[in-house]
């Protein structure tokens, strides 16, 4: 991989407008990050982030399943071997699920390692009289509703490259390690199994999974690719001065790449056609996510294929929806359809949690966990009867036991909220919910 720098890409989207970007105070502090940001290594390289367009392509194809899932926003402080092994254990666990379940290849892509950004509907927040921005996440300003904390710091950029470095080592030394060995089911699930009806669940099909391993190796086989696994970073591209400091050209092709992360995200706050995250993405190799909303209309799906996917090319492009539980199965058909007729191969994920979030009456932001399930349900019924292939599920989830969203097999009550509210923005499935909603979802798949 080749540091030179990125005229192609600076040439072009630096002129247009940048929804959701940080007022920095002082714009010669953020030169200089960005000038140091565009010395530091790749966090990842060209070659994994065309291993990880090889996999989507078989999604898109209808040759494999995309398992996306993680933190709503990652914290600084949350950079340690247990959380990250937590986070990780959950998606083995859901992998494992889907993968022996469904019968089905999962491609296993975490939003982690760079995930500490998060767009807002306003731009300032309002507590007993007293104004101030609003908490962007990490990489933006701090949590603490105080004037210093929530200034927007130029140095967290560079804080956030340290952080998301870190976090891929540790993400990479248990992926290679021996702790993603299949052989491992069982241990992941130790500590969850006695007090949980999902654990439970789980431990049964870890036995099924075990005596199918014992049956092969009995056989004499005992492939490499269950000792480890393969496991890719993605994050919302939302903060370009951060993301442009970390494209590169790839020495191999000339190509841009942008190796903050093997796959990233337009979200559905930035998505404007004429405006600069979409021209960013148009000039990056790797693999792309868009977030299409229930405003969503077919031509503009049509217009992200034309910008963003010029090749045709299965795998460059997923299409990740979040309409919310009351309007997928009305939405999503027509968009669905044109793509198809089209002639594009994109894969389409579906993300159930962010159409489907309220407020408590104690304040707290929440979601239903039978809504997050309706979207999914109305996600692969829309697939089923146009003949196309369901993709993947995109959601924010922890390896914690928080009560963030009510409902699932351990059912988290409104009241039950205040106990474990941890996150720092967006509601998260819990461990227990996650699984529930892998085992569902495997069901869905093999009804396709």
């Amino acid at each position: 991989m080749n540091a030179d720098t990125h005229a192609v890409a600076k040439a072009t989207w630096r002129d247009l407008p940048a929804a959701q970007q940080p007022e920095y105070p002082d714009a010669e502090a953020l030169r200089d990050v960005i000038a140091d940001l565009e010395s530091y290594p790749p966090l990842v390289f060209a070659g994994e982030c065309d291993q990880l367009r090889a996999r989507m392509g078989a999604v898109a194809r209808g040759e494999a399943f995309l398992l996306q899932g993680g933190d709503c926003a990652e914290a600084f402080d949350a950079v340690s071997a247990d959380h990250i092994r937590a986070k990780l254990k959950t998606l083995l666990q859901m992998s494992a699920v889907l993968t022996y379940a469904a019968s089905v290849p999962v491609v296993k892509v975490g939003r982690i390692a760079g995930q500490y950004s998060k767009p807002r509907s306003k731009g300032t927040e309002t507590r007993d009289g007293v104004t101030l921005p609003t908490y962007r996440g990490d990489s933006v300003n701090g949590f603490d509703f105080n004037e210093k904390a929530r200034v927007p710091d130029p140095e967290r950029l560079k804080r956030m490259y340290n952080a998301s470095a870190s976090t891929l080592n540790l993400v990479r030394a248990f992926t290679t390690g021996g702790y993603a060995d299949l052989r491992q089911v069982h241990a992941w699930n130790q500590d969850f199994v006695k007090s949980s009806p999902s654990g439970q669940r789980y431990e049964q099909l870890a036995r099924e999974i075990d005596n199918a391993l014992n049956f092969m190796k009995a056989c004499g086989t005992d492939p490499a690719e269950f000792r480890a696994v393969e496991f890719y970073a993605s994050h919302e591209a939302l903060l370009l001065d951060y993301e442009g400091a970390l494209t590169r050209t790839d020495s191999r092709t000339g190509k841009l790449y942008d190796t903050s992360g093997h796959m990233v995200w337009i979200g559905e706050r930035t998505r404007q056609l004429d405006h600069a995250h979409i021209e960013f993405a148009s000039q990056i190799a790797n693999p792309i996510g868009i977030k299409l909303g229930p405003t969503t209309t077919p031509e503009e799906a049509l217009t992200y294929i034309e910008r963003l996917d010029p090749d045709r090319e299965p795998g460059r492009l997923t299409f990740i929806v979040r309409m919310g539980a009351d309007k997928v199965r009305d939405r999503l058909p027509e968009l669905v359809e044109k793509v198809t007729a089209s002639g594009a191969t994109v894969a389409w994920v579906t993300d159930p949690m962010h159409g489907n979030t309220f407020e408590a009456a104690s304040g707290h932001k929440t979601r239903r966990f039978d809504d997050v399930l309706d979207e999914v349900k109305g996600f692969f019924e829309v697939h089923k009867e146009l003949g196309t292939h369901p993709g993947g599920i995109h959601v924010e989830l922890t390896g914690d036991d928080v009560t963030e969203c009510v409902g699932g097999g351990d059912e988290i009550f409104v009241d039950d909220l205040h106990q474990r509210y941890e996150t720092a923005c967006d509601p998260r499935l819990n461990r227990s919910q996650s699984l529930d909603l892998a085992f569902l979802v495997a069901e869905m798949y093999r009804d396709q």
